[in-house]
Formats: structure tokens, sequence, C-alpha cells
């Protein structure tokens, strides 16, 4: 008997039909031998409705009450699948975020988790009950109110109580039959990945893969956990996201596929259509001026991406600095940055919001020359102009216009020949 927590997301859970079969793949599986803890995502399109419900009645809502209300999706979810397994002959019991022990920190909207302490879902494993439990929110630590982790949590409340329980693994089910090398909606061709690393996936994840949120990556490695992403739609094995493709014994006993015998040199290509580039003009070209630009931007606790910075037109002793930051964010950056342009000296703030960043990632990189020349061909042969770049040890990424992202994405996908021969599949979810 394994311990297996399932996580099932917006678009596998979005009507009753979906939650019908949901509850039937939950018990096959308990019945299948296995104790099983499931995280549910909000159904369908529930959270973006709620927050335009919000947006209706405040424009500017408080932390605190935003999150009251966008914590309903979930309860509704955990509590319709209970019904449904219930209805099925096994005992399911549904739990807040706070009830399965989330302990997090007072952030809303974006909360850190500090602590899990799920003694409630051990007791209803031991009694033979299946706990439901709400994603993407927990309590705060200090305050008691309630939190969310931001969009996505509900990966990262999945690990992290799959880490709490030291569960034999963690599956994350979406719409799709696992990673691919691309985006299915925008490369069709894109072929799944069997496996890939924890690095290779936070680094796509950071780049604007959405298939898995990025601090759950980060959280799954901290505490070593396997990650399968997998289809609710379908019966097929998915993408096993581990430390090491070298070293599979933690999911020997999962996957029906064996051992992967050599690590291919690109895992796949990622884009992001949700970032601002963001210029400070004219800054003064001496010691302590870029810190206190970056201080400021931190401190309206904004996170940086790209940084570049280039000689100024408005003389030699001043540059332009350049960074990319989340487009939801740019007002922010923008006040904060205003809030300190007479102590830096600084002329003035460019901010362009139709951008995109496309990203190469491959721990096959490390040990194999031309990689960056077949990117920049490959963008270069569609007539796309890089406007920044950065590179880590296993990725390459290029800011573009975001009209070109598609373009980009497809020409460097087929470069590196990672097109199947077939379709890929995506059975539901509206993308939004």
């Amino acid at each position: 008997m394994g311990l297996i927590v399932a996580k099932f997301g917006g678009s596998s859970v979005a009507d009753a039909a979906s939650v019908l079969r949901v509850a039937k793949r939950i018990v096959d599986t308990k019945n299948s031998g296995n104790e099983v803890v499931v995280i549910v995502s909000a159904m369908g399109d529930t959270t973006d409705e709620l927050l335009d419900l919000a947006r209706e009645v405040s424009p500017n809502p408080p932390g605190r009450e935003l999150d009251m209300l966008l914590t309903a999706g979930e309860r509704i979810s955990m509590a319709v699948l209970a019904m449904a397994i219930s209805d099925l002959g096994y005992e399911a019991r549904s739990y807040t975020g706070s009830q399965a022990g989330l302990i997090t920190d007072s952030e809303h909207g974006k909360a850190r988790i500090v602590d899990v302490t799920p003694g409630r879902i051990k007791e209803a494993l031991s009694e033979g009950a299946i706990p439901i439990i709400a994603g993407f929110q927990g309590v705060a630590r200090d305050t008691k109110d309630i939190t969310t982790l931001g969009r996505g949590g509900s990966d990262l409340t999945a690990v992290a109580i799959a880490a709490a329980l030291d569960a034999d693994v963690c599956e994350i089910y979406t719409d799709v039959d696992g990673i691919f090398s691309a985006d299915p909606r925008i490369a069709p061709k894109a072929r799944q990945v069997p496996r890939i690393t924890y690095d290779e996936m936070m680094e796509l994840a950071a780049a604007g893969a959405k298939v898995l949120h990025l601090r759950c990556v980060e959280y799954a490695k901290r505490f070593d956990m396997p990650i399968h992403v997998r289809s609710s739609f379908s019966d097929k094995e998915g993408t096993f996201v581990i430390a090491d493709l070298a070293d599979q014994s933690k999911i020997e006993k999962l996957s029906k596929q064996g051992a992967v015998m050599e690590q291919p040199i690109i895992a796949g290509v990622a884009h992001d259509l949700g970032d601002a580039k963001i210029t400070i003009v004219g800054v003064p070209d001496k010691p302590g001026t870029a810190a206190a630009i970056f201080q400021a931007v931190a401190d309206a606790g904004i996170n940086m991406d790209m940084i570049v910075q280039n000689v100024s037109a408005h003389g030699e002793t001043a540059t332009d600095v350049t960074f990319t930051a989340p487009r939801a964010d740019a007002a922010k950056a923008e006040a904060a940055l205003r809030s300190v342009q007479k102590e830096i000296g600084f002329k003035d703030i460019d901010t362009d919001e139709n951008i995109a960043k496309i990203s190469l990632v491959g721990a096959g990189m490390r040990s194999h020359p031309g990689v960056t020349a077949t990117f920049f061909k490959a963008i270069a042969s569609v007539g796309v102009n890089a406007e920044m770049i950065s590179t880590s040890e296993i990725r390459i990424s290029v800011v573009t216009r975001a009209q070109d992202a598609n373009a980009a994405v497809a020409a460097v996908h087929t470069a590196f020949g990672l097109d199947a021969d077939g379709e890929a599949v995506v059975y539901g979810g509206t993308g939004r």
C-alpha cells in the first residue's frame, strides 16, 4: 500500500460530470490498495469570476477580504467532490486549508507556507476516510486570517501536504497528458517529456510554463518529493519530475515505463506574455544607484527577472537600467521608483507591456556547444528580434515583441528537433 497525494486542477473539476469522473478515479485508486489524499482547485473559471465580481464592487479590494472571497471557490470543489465520493461508497471528509494545517505568513494574495501540521488529515487516514483539501489557501500564523498562496497555489498545497505526510508521490492532474516540450495550445506538435529534473522544471516554470507552479517545484526539490503530472481525462502515464535522471529509484515502483536511458539535451521551450519591461532612463553612473533602484522595487514586494544596463543617450555619465517584472506589478513598480526619483536623480521611466519572454531549457546544454547559436538562428529565421538576453547554466531567455511569441516558439521548437509526429491533445480548460 502506498500513500498518494492527488491534486485536481480547475479543468478537471469544471462541472458536475467532471467531478463525478474525478470521484471514480479517486475511488479506483483507493480500491487498488492505496491511501489517497486529494487537493482540489476551484471549479473551472470560478476564481476568475470571483475576481471579476470583486472588481465590480471595489476597484481596490482589501487583501484580507479578497482572500476570504477567493477561497470560496476551492471550498465548493472540496464539498461537492466529497459528496460524489460518498455516493460511491467511501467516506470522504472535506477540509479547508486552515483545517488541514497549512500555516502561512500574513501576506495576503501571495502568502508563503511556514509550517504544515496535518493532524486532522492523518486522523482521517487512520480511520479509513479520504481527506479532500481545499488548495490555494491557508491561515496566517500571527493574525489567524485566511490567506491565499497566489495563482496556481493549489500545486503548492499538494506538494506541501505530500511532504508533510511523507507520501510516495504527489500526482498533479491537469488537462494534458504530462509536461510537454512547449505549450501544446500554441505548438500542436509538442512532444511529451517522460522525465524532467526539478532544476529544468523550475527554469520552465519561471520562464512562463503554466503546467506547474514555480514555488511547488522548489518545495518538491527541497523535500525530494516526486511529482507525477498527468491527465485526469485519460489513463496515460504522464511526466515524472525528479531530482536526477540518472537515479530513478524513487519512481521505479511508480512508473510503468521503466528507466530513461539518456537525458535529452533540451527539455522544452517556454513563453511568457505576463511580463512588462521597465526602463529607468538617465541613471547617474555612480556606485549605489543600482542598489537604490532595486531596493525601491524590492520594498514594494515586486520580483524582478531579467536585468540589463546600457549606456544612456543622456550622456557618458548616465546609464539606462532595464528589468522585467510581472505586468500586474508594473504600475506599482513605477510608483515605487517615482517616489525615489529625486533621491536617485534619474530622468524618466519607460514601461513597455507589449513584450514576450521566450526561453529554451535543458540540462544537456552544459555539455553541448552550439545550442545558443541554433537558438538565435531559429528566431532570426522568422524575423524575430531579441531585445533583452539572459542565460543560466541550463536556460537561454530573450525578450521579444508579444506578437512574435508564437512564431518564435514554433521556430525554436522545430530547430531543436522537438516536434512530434502527431498532435498533442488538450482535453479541457479554457486557458483563461
